[in-house]
């Protein structure tokens, strides 16, 4: 079969490669889509520290089971299906806490160890999360919406709260679509105008070009003064950080998102001030990938309005030579490997 492999960083190479034998436990599943993840992205330019060459990337991907062991889910053949692409060693102290999403030792699909950018995979089934209706395109963009789904849920964001995105890429769109959902009050910041109409089109309630020198002022209007209830890092730059407690309310919660890089440098004080809530968000359970499969079903948020582009997998270099040199207005890009 063939894999779309990225060989060193810049060079990626359409390759055959073995199919896959399912294990004990595990099921042969047919890849029809995979989106394009920043880290598959950071592993194609050479940033992503965790990644080791050559590498098959992908952990957002929709797929037909062809044969699955006997099982209580109902599974089976011809099922269209999403996974969780996590994987955890079950052993370590966070995952002995439950906290499978910060395992010590996780290893990703595509970064830590091959991915989905191929025809055939082989997985537990136990990973396998069941589609329930969605298309594959649907079920493509449910692990990169579980991401902000997730963080979105780690602390108690209520209807009329007033929440501020800073980032309007896919991360922070989809927090914006996540945040919705329950109900708050949604201002978006974002230095790329572009994105910023993206947001608005995604049911913003108001944007703030973070580019513009009256900018935190106008973010303060937009609470009336008295600062948001919920700040949301999605870009992992310093500056967003430190705007995030700059413009939280007394008893706000911030949450992380972004994998930021560089330190930041800030008076630690002033959390004890106003008695803010930090937190941190790392991957996905997979009761976010099912809620989100529900919620769509619902009709209250549609991720597909994420997908700026769509390529075969046979042109997967000029798919990431797009997003290398993504000058904003991609979102979401797709690979195709197989039609629905």
């Amino acid at each position: 079969m063939k894999a779309v492999c990225i060989e060193k960083p810049y060079e990626i190479r359409i390759k055959e490669i073995p199919a896959p034998e399912p294990k004990e436990n595990e099921a042969l599943l047919q890849v029809l889509y995979c989106g394009i993840c920043g880290a598959d992205v950071a592993s194609f330019t050479g940033n992503q520290p965790f990644t080791t060459y050559p590498r098959i990337p992908g952990h957002e991907f929709s797929a037909r089971i062809v044969t699955v062991p006997t099982n209580e889910r109902g599974l089976k053949a011809g099922d269209l299906v999403t996974c969780n692409p996590y994987f955890n060693c079950g052993k370590c102290y966070a995952c002995r806490k439950g906290l499978v999403n910060a395992c010590k030792d996780n290893q990703t699909m595509g970064v830590q160890r091959d991915g989905a950018f191929c025809e055939y995979i082989a997985i537990p089934a136990d990973r396998i999360i069941p589609g329930n209706g969605l298309t594959a395109r649907q079920l493509a963009l449910i692990e990169p919406f579980s991401i902000s789904h997730h963080a979105i849920h780690r602390c108690d964001i209520r209807p009329g709260d007033r929440v501020l995105i800073l980032g309007a890429g896919p991360i922070g769109l989809f927090a914006l679509l996540a945040a919705k959902a329950r109900g708050a009050i949604v201002t978006v910041s974002d230095v790329l105008q572009g994105r910023l109409e993206k947001a608005v089109s995604f049911g913003a309630d108001s944007v703030v070009n973070a580019a513009d020198e009256n900018a935190g002022r106008m973010m303060k209007d937009l609470s009336d003064g008295r600062g948001f209830d919920i700040c949301v890092e999605a870009c992992g730059r310093s500056e967003t950080f430190l705007t995030c407690i700059e413009q939280a309310c007394q008893g706000a919660s911030l949450i992380l998102i972004g994998n930021g890089k560089t330190e930041t440098t800030f008076l630690h004080s002033v959390l004890l001030k106003k008695e803010l809530n930090v937190f941190g968000s790392r991957n996905a359970y997979t009761r976010d990938f099912e809620n989100l499969i529900r919620l769509v079903l619902s009709g209250n948020a549609d991720p597909e309005k994420m997908i700026s582009a769509e390529y075969d997998y046979m042109d997967a270099s000029a798919a990431f030579d797009a997003l290398t040199h993504n000058d904003g207005s991609l979102e979401k890009v797709l690979l195709r490997f197989a039609a629905e």
